[in-house]
């Protein structure tokens, strides 16, 4: 009853820029915390960033100050705006959603995963 898609990723040259997004869709009452988790090659998926309904907002270590996370409500969307791209950066980049929904007469939170957006940094 509630999808998220993901848009934006793509091949760029080291030090370029790229702005991912991720929408929500389906019966949401409230969107609660939202955020951009990347998996490279051969490792594990780690955390990028994170922002709450309150927009507060955290940062892996190896993005600050490159990478801004942002929402807007109205669209039920998570954007992450990627800026100083490394060849590290290359990943598939996932949207993930804490979302209450309507499901028959009653409300339900469920977390969400989007199916992914590749992002590849030349060098």
């Amino acid at each position: 009853q509630v999808q998220l898609a993901e848009s934006g990723g793509g091949l760029v040259q080291a030090g370029g820029s790229l702005r991912l997004s991720c929408a929500a869709s389906g019966t949401i009452f409230r969107i609660n915390h939202m955020g951009w988790y990347r998996q490279a090659p051969g490792k594990q998926r780690e955390l990028v960033a994170t922002i709450t309904s309150g927009e507060n907002t955290t940062y892996a270590d190896s993005v600050k100050g490159r990478f801004t996370i942002s929402r807007d409500n109205a669209k039920n969307t998570v954007y992450l705006q990627i800026n100083s791209l490394k060849p590290e950066d290359t990943a598939v980049y996932y949207c993930n959603a804490d979302i209450t929904y309507y499901s028959v007469s009653s409300f339900r939170r469920d977390d969400y995963w989007g199916q992914g957006t590749q992002v590849t940094v030349s060098s």
